[in-house]
Protein backbone atom coordinates (compact mmCIF):
# COMPACT_ATOMS: atom_id res chain seq x y z
CA UNK A 1 0.00 0.00 0.00
CA UNK A 2 1.16 3.18 -0.80
CA UNK A 3 0.67 6.01 1.56
CA UNK A 4 -0.46 9.20 0.16
CA UNK A 5 -1.01 13.36 1.05
CA UNK A 6 -4.37 14.68 1.79
CA UNK A 7 -4.18 16.63 -0.85
CA UNK A 8 -3.26 14.06 -3.60
CA UNK A 9 -5.70 11.89 -2.01
CA UNK A 10 -8.44 14.64 -2.79
CA UNK A 11 -6.75 15.45 -6.06
CA UNK A 12 -7.49 11.59 -7.19
CA UNK A 13 -11.00 11.65 -5.71
CA UNK A 14 -11.99 14.37 -8.01
CA UNK A 15 -11.40 11.82 -10.62
CA UNK A 16 -14.53 9.72 -9.16
CA UNK A 17 -12.07 6.11 -10.92
CA UNK A 18 -14.86 3.82 -8.43
CA UNK A 19 -17.88 5.96 -9.56
CA UNK A 20 -16.64 5.02 -13.26
CA UNK A 21 -15.46 1.47 -12.53
CA UNK A 22 -18.94 1.26 -11.10
CA UNK A 23 -20.99 2.23 -14.10
CA UNK A 24 -19.19 0.37 -16.26
CA UNK A 25 -19.89 -2.50 -14.27
CA UNK A 26 -23.58 -2.39 -14.33
CA UNK A 27 -23.99 -0.90 -17.76
CA UNK A 28 -22.72 -4.76 -18.59
CA UNK A 29 -24.53 -6.15 -15.55
CA UNK A 30 -21.63 -8.19 -14.49
CA UNK A 31 -21.73 -9.10 -10.63
CA UNK A 32 -18.11 -8.30 -8.26
CA UNK A 33 -17.26 -12.02 -8.30
CA UNK A 34 -17.65 -12.38 -12.46
CA UNK A 35 -15.58 -9.11 -12.65
CA UNK A 36 -13.49 -10.21 -10.11
CA UNK A 37 -13.11 -13.64 -12.34
CA UNK A 38 -11.85 -11.43 -15.54
CA UNK A 39 -9.49 -9.31 -13.95
CA UNK A 40 -7.85 -11.49 -11.74
CA UNK A 41 -8.58 -9.19 -8.76
CA UNK A 42 -10.61 -10.04 -5.49
CA UNK A 43 -14.00 -8.67 -5.49
CA UNK A 44 -13.11 -7.20 -1.75
CA UNK A 45 -10.36 -4.92 -3.57
CA UNK A 46 -12.69 -3.70 -6.19
CA UNK A 47 -15.75 -3.21 -4.33
CA UNK A 48 -13.30 -1.07 -2.49
CA UNK A 49 -12.51 0.59 -5.51
CA UNK A 50 -16.05 1.55 -6.44
CA UNK A 51 -16.22 2.78 -3.34
CA UNK A 52 -13.52 5.61 -3.13
CA UNK A 53 -11.92 3.00 -0.20
CA UNK A 54 -8.97 2.40 -2.53
CA UNK A 55 -7.08 3.75 -5.06
CA UNK A 56 -6.27 1.87 -7.84
CA UNK A 57 -2.20 1.84 -9.05
CA UNK A 58 -2.16 2.07 -13.32
CA UNK A 59 -1.34 -1.47 -13.87
CA UNK A 60 -4.72 -2.70 -11.94
CA UNK A 61 -6.75 0.16 -13.30
CA UNK A 62 -5.97 -1.76 -16.77
CA UNK A 63 -6.45 -5.13 -16.06
CA UNK A 64 -10.42 -3.40 -15.55
CA UNK A 65 -10.28 -1.62 -18.22
CA UNK A 66 -9.42 -4.03 -20.80
CA UNK A 67 -12.38 -5.94 -19.54
CA UNK A 68 -14.63 -3.03 -20.84
CA UNK A 69 -12.73 -2.62 -24.15
CA UNK A 70 -12.01 1.03 -22.28
CA UNK A 71 -8.60 2.89 -22.61
CA UNK A 72 -7.10 4.98 -19.01
CA UNK A 73 -8.39 8.32 -20.05
CA UNK A 74 -11.98 6.68 -19.90
CA UNK A 75 -11.06 6.88 -15.99
CA UNK A 76 -9.36 10.44 -16.54
CA UNK A 77 -11.71 12.58 -18.61
CA UNK A 78 -13.47 15.21 -17.52
CA UNK A 79 -17.29 15.08 -17.77
CA UNK A 80 -17.93 17.39 -20.74
CA UNK A 81 -21.44 18.00 -19.96
CA UNK A 82 -20.47 20.07 -16.80
CA UNK A 83 -18.90 23.23 -16.34
CA UNK A 84 -14.98 22.94 -16.12
CA UNK A 85 -14.73 24.56 -12.33
CA UNK A 86 -11.88 23.96 -9.91
CA UNK A 87 -11.56 25.44 -6.22
CA UNK A 88 -7.85 25.38 -5.01
CA UNK A 89 -7.51 25.57 -1.18
CA UNK A 90 -4.59 27.47 0.44
CA UNK A 91 -3.89 24.20 2.44
CA UNK A 92 -3.79 22.06 -0.42
CA UNK A 93 -0.65 24.51 -2.44
CA UNK A 94 2.58 23.40 -2.39
CA UNK A 95 5.00 26.50 -2.04
CA UNK A 96 7.89 25.84 -4.56
CA UNK A 97 11.55 27.15 -5.53
CA UNK A 98 12.06 28.60 -9.54
CA UNK A 99 14.83 26.37 -10.00
CA UNK A 100 14.95 23.45 -7.08
CA UNK A 101 18.71 22.90 -7.78
CA UNK A 102 19.34 26.88 -6.30
CA UNK A 103 20.05 27.39 -2.73
CA UNK A 104 18.61 31.00 -3.15
CA UNK A 105 16.26 30.47 -5.53
CA UNK A 106 14.91 34.01 -6.85
CA UNK A 107 11.35 33.74 -5.95
CA UNK A 108 8.99 30.55 -4.72
CA UNK A 109 5.91 29.83 -6.39
CA UNK A 110 2.60 28.15 -5.69
CA UNK A 111 -0.35 27.25 -8.71
CA UNK A 112 -3.40 28.68 -8.00
CA UNK A 113 -5.61 26.79 -11.11
CA UNK A 114 -3.43 22.94 -11.20
CA UNK A 115 -6.45 20.85 -10.87
CA UNK A 116 -8.04 22.44 -14.14
CA UNK A 117 -8.08 20.43 -17.12
CA UNK A 118 -6.88 21.79 -20.45
CA UNK A 119 -6.25 24.82 -18.97
CA UNK A 120 -5.67 27.96 -21.58
CA UNK A 121 -4.13 29.98 -18.62
CA UNK A 122 -2.01 29.34 -15.65
CA UNK A 123 -2.35 31.10 -12.79
CA UNK A 124 0.69 31.65 -9.81
CA UNK A 125 1.27 33.17 -6.60
CA UNK A 126 4.67 34.09 -6.00
CA UNK A 127 7.44 35.44 -3.82
CA UNK A 128 10.56 37.38 -4.44
CA UNK A 129 12.72 36.98 -1.81
CA UNK A 130 15.13 40.27 -0.80
CA UNK A 131 18.79 39.39 -1.82
CA UNK A 132 18.12 36.45 -4.31
CA UNK A 133 19.53 36.97 -7.76
CA UNK A 134 17.28 37.98 -10.90
CA UNK A 135 15.85 35.18 -12.41
CA UNK A 136 17.70 33.90 -15.62
CA UNK A 137 15.70 35.42 -19.17
CA UNK A 138 12.88 33.31 -20.26
CA UNK A 139 10.82 33.12 -22.79
CA UNK A 140 7.26 30.82 -22.93
CA UNK A 141 3.54 30.91 -24.28
CA UNK A 142 2.31 34.40 -25.60
CA UNK A 143 0.99 36.49 -23.09
CA UNK A 144 2.12 37.21 -19.19
CA UNK A 145 0.04 39.31 -16.51
CA UNK A 146 1.41 40.27 -13.62
CA UNK A 147 -0.33 41.85 -10.30
CA UNK A 148 2.25 43.31 -7.43
CA UNK A 149 0.13 42.16 -4.23
CA UNK A 150 2.92 43.36 -1.96
CA UNK A 151 6.92 45.29 -2.24
CA UNK A 152 8.43 46.12 -5.26
CA UNK A 153 9.34 44.18 -8.08
CA UNK A 154 11.65 44.61 -10.94
CA UNK A 155 10.40 43.14 -14.61
CA UNK A 156 12.96 43.10 -17.37
CA UNK A 157 11.68 42.89 -20.46
CA UNK A 158 14.13 42.48 -23.82
CA UNK A 159 16.50 44.14 -21.25
CA UNK A 160 14.48 47.02 -20.32
CA UNK A 161 13.91 47.58 -16.50
CA UNK A 162 10.23 48.69 -15.19
CA UNK A 163 9.75 48.72 -11.57
CA UNK A 164 6.63 47.77 -10.31
CA UNK A 165 4.69 49.07 -6.79
CA UNK A 166 2.27 47.84 -4.68
CA UNK A 167 -0.88 47.81 -6.99
CA UNK A 168 0.74 48.12 -10.38
CA UNK A 169 -0.39 45.56 -12.74
CA UNK A 170 1.81 44.71 -16.44
CA UNK A 171 0.67 42.56 -19.69
CA UNK A 172 3.54 42.07 -21.85
CA UNK A 173 4.38 39.64 -24.76
CA UNK A 174 6.09 36.14 -22.66
CA UNK A 175 7.67 35.20 -25.95
CA UNK A 176 10.26 38.28 -25.16
CA UNK A 177 12.85 37.23 -22.99
CA UNK A 178 11.95 38.81 -19.35
CA UNK A 179 13.11 37.91 -15.49
CA UNK A 180 12.05 39.53 -12.40
CA UNK A 181 13.92 40.70 -8.71
CA UNK A 182 13.44 41.59 -5.91
CA UNK A 183 13.41 45.41 -5.60
CA UNK A 184 15.19 45.02 -2.03
CA UNK A 185 13.87 47.03 0.03
CA UNK A 186 11.56 44.04 1.20
CA UNK A 187 9.74 40.82 0.33
CA UNK A 188 8.00 41.47 -2.57
CA UNK A 189 4.28 39.12 -3.15
CA UNK A 190 2.66 38.81 -6.92
CA UNK A 191 -0.05 37.09 -9.03
CA UNK A 192 1.72 36.07 -12.43
CA UNK A 193 -0.94 34.68 -15.04
CA UNK A 194 0.38 33.30 -18.11
CA UNK A 195 -0.88 32.36 -21.34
Amino acid sequence: MILISDTLSNELQRYAIGTRVKALRLKKKLALVRLASHTGLSPAMLSKIERGQMIPTLPTLLRIAMVFGVGLDHFFRANEEEPVVTVVRKSERLLLPSDPLESNPTYLFESLDYPAPNRRMEAFYAEFAVGAPASEPHRHGSAEFIYVLRGRLWVDLEGRERLLHAGDAMYFDASSAHSYRCDGKGTCAALVVTA
